[in-house]
């Protein structure tokens, strides 16, 4: 850890001393690709080390290949100036195509996209992308100031072209009007945007980026995402960005690969070049010019579009020169230092998380890390890699795996909370049930796996529901409150799960005769008053407003005072508040003792069983709950109720003043069981359970 700290501050201090510091480093997308001087001068700067000559073509001169050549700089930088034309107006006209043309030393010409270039388009019948001259008279103008960065966020994870109910691509209009307003009602205080970074492969999901600093204009101009965020904002939601350096498409000419002729421009050479998975190109993290561009990259889109921070793709890949491929993470320090780690790449993500702090000291940073690699998210002065939070990515897919293979009356409760319990001291999570991975073709989303073909046919709340719409409305609750509220820091949601959207996900490609059935979100589900899809997506709301009200994620670790396989019950504090959690596919419990810090009344804030939310209203929302001084689970207090198979989670306190006891506004909660009418021991998929939670939150300042 010290070598790491060693070698990030020399390499800090290298920028310091070159090109004006850091600040101006980091602010090369302004000096670097096509850039407007004063008098209508356009000055055109690339680096490409490899090649023997450089030059510029386009609409602008009819497509000659060499009438326009670059001036040869120290360093592989070349320089091309180009006076206005006689009218004044600049020698390329915003909306002109463009080209660069190399020749490479063996004289070879080809064809390339600058690194730079801010917008590429793609007709329907082309194979590539091209270079378009954006540079309009009016470019949009953000006009909202950001928000304050949240308490701890709330992320709803979502891609702009799947984003309608439509068998299209959707667009950044659309998102702003439809979709917004959506995330805003369910409480989340952040948007997490994939394949927003320029991606050839539709299908990519957006991980296969071709051109680093344009905005995909699948779906729509620049302007229109500026629009997008700052619609967002004017909302108080956050907006984050997912961003991929780990690695680059393989593409030649609209990519970055081979962009000067060679295989080592912003690559190491060779297979370490390669990622044996992905088929895709590796950054040389060691390579002045490429800290240049990635971290002039992270800039820019705090800039130019306003983003508030980034979820970094594929960290595990830039960590291991083995890119994590084969290996099995066990937990030992072994597999976290030594000659296996990337120490160039360590010393950029410091470097990243280091001048986006210094810079935008409210920017949110986000790491998708599997290896567990310890600092992550600890300060970089403690040799720490400064992340803010990491994804809790062992949750999701144990909940995957307990769902394929185990009854639910045989799960286990303890590995259940030590999943979402077992994270590193001192560092800070983003909890999740499931997010993109798990709604892809190949897999299925927690509704799908509960629930599967009866959710074309049973959703219908005309009907009753039957045995496996049930359990699966109820688990799809009590999972997804139980990680909301035991999990993490920060919590993420993937658009449509909220609601339980009945499909998998699936891109338009040769496989699927290019059908964009399973390419979007059907949004329309919610919005029909008669399907069970609005019960679910009426429980997430609440779910996150109950946290919004009592902010259990910034409020520290849970006590887990009880935790009973064999009555399958979770009973935990946090933030003041009581979770019971009743696990039993059919036993329900009409007194059972749970423990409690705070002595006073608890009252239910958020009950899954309340017919709103898909249940079956067997508990009054005004119950109340007294505790006694009976001291119970290593807790001074303890109190006595029925628990169905629901949870619930309440809040409570007193204060005794002169003999008696007064009510104050202090918070603690309970999750109570709640009945379960009795069902066959068949087999997982037609198990009938449900399975709530009553949320305590806060008293009135009046009772």
């Amino acid at each position: 850890m010290r070598l790491r700290y060693r070698l990030f501050e020399e390499r800090l201090a290298l920028l310091e001393e070159a090109e004006g510091g850091f600040d101006q480093f980091t602010l090369c997308y302004q000096s670097y690709g096509v850039q407007s001087l004063s008098g209508g001068v356009l000055l055109l700067r690339e680096w490409a080390p490899g090649a023997h000559a450089l030059f510029l073509t386009g609409d602008f001169n009819a497509w000659e290949k060499l009438s326009h050549p670059f001036t040869t700089k120290p360093f592989g930088k070349w320089e091309l100036f180009l006076p206005p034309r006689a009218d004044g107006s600049p020698a390329i006209p915003h909306l002109s195509k463009l080209k660069l043309v190399v020749q490479t030393k063996d004289g070879q010409y080809l064809f390339r996209i600058s690194p730079w270039a801010k917008y590429v388009t793609k007709t329907l019948d082309s194979v590539t992308y091209e270079w378009i001259h954006w540079d309009p008279l009016s470019p949009y103008k953000l006009q909202q100031p950001r928000p304050l960065p949240p308490r701890c966020p709330r992320v709803y994870e979502a891609h702009v072209g799947i984003a309608s109910p439509r068998e299209e691509i959707a667009s950044y209009h659309n998102f702003t009007l439809n979709v917004l307003s959506r995330v805003k009602d369910l409480g989340y205080n952040c948007i997490q945007l994939m394949a927003v970074m320029e991606h050839a492969y539709y299908a990519s999901f957006g991980y296969q980026v071709t051109n680093f600093f344009a905005a995909s204009s699948r779906f729509g101009t620049p302007d229109d995402l500026k629009a997008l965020v700052d619609k967002a904002h004017s909302l108080g939601i956050t907006v984050l960005l997912d961003i991929v350096h780990s690695h680059a498409s393989s593409n030649t000419e609209d990519g970055l690969n081979r962009f000067d002729g060679t295989d080592s421009c912003f690559f190491h050479s060779g297979s370490r070049g390669e990622h044996s998975h992905w088929g895709s190109r590796l950054f040389d993290y060691s390579s002045w010019e490429v800290t240049r561009f990635l971290l002039s990259n992270l800039r820019w889109w705090v800039d130019e579009y306003g983003f508030d921070g980034f979820r970094f793709d594929g960290v595990t890949s830039m960590l291991y020169h083995h890119h994590g491929i084969g290996v099995s993470f066990s937990g030992s320090y072994s597999e976290y230092f030594g000659m296996h780690v990337d120490e160039d790449a360590v010393v950029h993500l410091m470097l990243s998380n280091y001048i986006l702090h210094k810079l935008y000291p409210q920017c949110i940073t986000i790491a998708e890390d599997v290896s567990g690699m310890p600092g992550l998210c600890r300060p970089i002065q403690e040799g720490g890699l400064g992340f803010d939070y990491r994804l809790a990515m062992a949750i999701p897919d144990k909940w995957i795996q307990i769902l394929k293979e185990v009854k639910d009356e045989d799960w286990d409760m303890r590995n259940i909370v030590h999943t979402l319990t077992n994270r590193r001291r001192g560092e800070n999570y983003i909890c999740y049930a499931e997010s993109h991975d798990q709604a892809l073709v190949g897999d299925k989303s927690l509704a799908f796996w509960l629930m599967d073909k009866e959710m074309y046919t049973n959703m219908t709340a005309l009907i009753a529901m039957t045995p496996v719409i049930d359990r699966g409305i109820q688990l799809h609750k009590l999972i997804r409150l139980l990680t909301h509220s035991l999990g993490g820091e920060g919590y993420l949601n993937f658009m449509g799960n909220e609601f339980g959207h009945p499909e998998w996900l699936d891109f338009p490609r040769k496989g699927n005769n290019e059908s964009y059935r399973y390419a979007r979100r059907q949004y329309d589900l919610v919005d029909t008053e008669h399907l069970r899809y609005r019960q679910l997506y009426a429980f997430d709301r609440d779910m996150n407003r109950a946290e919004e009200k009592y902010g259990w994620l910034s409020s520290g670790p849970a006590l887990v005072s009880t935790l009973h396989q064999a009555d399958k019950v979770i009973v935990f504090e946090r933030a003041k508040l009581l979770f019971i959690f009743n696990f039993h596919p059919s036993v329900s419990y009409s007194h059972y003792r749970v423990a409690v810090q705070l002595a006073g009344k608890y009252k239910i804030q958020l009950n899954s069983d309340e017919v709103q939310y898909g249940g079956h209203g067997r508990i009054q929302q005004g119950t109340e709950f007294f505790s006694e001084p009976f001291a119970f689970k290593n807790r001074p207090n303890s109190l006595m109720g029925k628990i169905a198979g629901e949870r619930a989670l309440f809040r409570s306190s007193f204060n005794v003043v002169g003999g008696r006891t007064e009510s104050q506004s202090a918070d603690a909660a309970i999750l109570f069981p709640f009945s379960f009418p009795s069902r066959s021991q068949k087999s997982f998929c037609t198990v009938h359970s449900f399975f709530k939670t009553v949320h305590t939150a806060a008293v009135s300042e009046t009772s």
